[in-house]
């Protein structure tokens, strides 16, 4: 899948780092650098299947774990228009499967039956530097899939991007050893997994430790002026 280009004159590199500055607050700093191409226009965040798995619990919270246990992840999503300037009131949505590979809502795989369950799902409002932050724990995963997170940024009545971040191969090899992670069958590396590898490395988060878990991190970059309908799916027998 090839990147789509807003190109934006008189957008720089220097701009571009101006923009990237208000996503720097105390203690949060991201790592990656707005996406420019050569001639300095801003990179968007490529596009993915929200899967079969999406539906809108309507929750707004930043703690998402609903009681799942496993190693804890505080995820810090930066937004950024196509001028590489923070957005300020985006809707960032998540969700992601338990550490057995059971996402919330659906029967079937991991821990069985989780119809009407909202664990590992909710949305949050982007502050002033374009940030949306939250307490979740690490993704399990289940067959045909590399571990990930879903993701959706919605402006006003508009889906701007729906999309997925993924995680350093060695990491998922050392956060699996963890009891809660015991799953049958093998999962699929990065390389192995065809939306992971047509998304590329603007899809890959920056990870370090935190605490006893990881601070998470992925900086995207949307068209504030894309017109989608959001979906409206609900979960089987809702």
């Amino acid at each position: 899948m090839t990147d789509t280009i807003i190109r934006i004159p008189l957008i720089t590199r220097r701009v571009a780092a101006l923009g990237l500055a208000a996503f720097a607050p105390a203690g949060a700093a991201f790592s990656q650098a707005p996406r420019v191409s050569p001639t300095g226009a801003c990179l968007l965040t490529p596009q993915a299947t929200e899967g079969p798995y999406y539906f809108d619990p309507r929750l707004e919270r930043s703690d998402i774990k609903g009681g799942r246990t496993g190693s804890p992840v505080r995820l810090l999503i930066g937004v950024q228009g196509a001028d590489c300037r923070p957005l300020k009131d985006a809707r960032v949505d998540i969700w992601h499967c338990d550490a057995q590979g059971t996402y919330s809502g659906y029967a079937g795989g991991g821990q069985g039956d989780a119809r009407g369950e909202t664990f590992l799902r909710g949305h949050q409002k982007t502050n002033a530097a374009g940030e949306a932050t939250f307490a979740t724990i690490y993704p399990g995963w289940y067959p045909g899939r590399t571990p990930h997170v879903h993701m959706k940024v919605i402006l006003g009545d508009s889906e701007v991007m729906t999309s997925q971040l993924y995680f350093p191969d060695e990491l998922s090899d050392r956060i699996y050893r963890d009891r809660a992670y015991v799953k049958a069958g093998a999962r699929l590396n990065n390389g192995n997994d065809s939306i992971a590898r047509q998304q590329g490395p603007a899809a890959m988060a920056s990870v370090t430790p935190e605490g006893n878990g990881h601070l998470v991190k992925i900086l995207v970059g949307v068209d504030p002026f894309a017109r989608r309908t959001p979906s409206r799916r609900r979960p089987p027998g809702a």
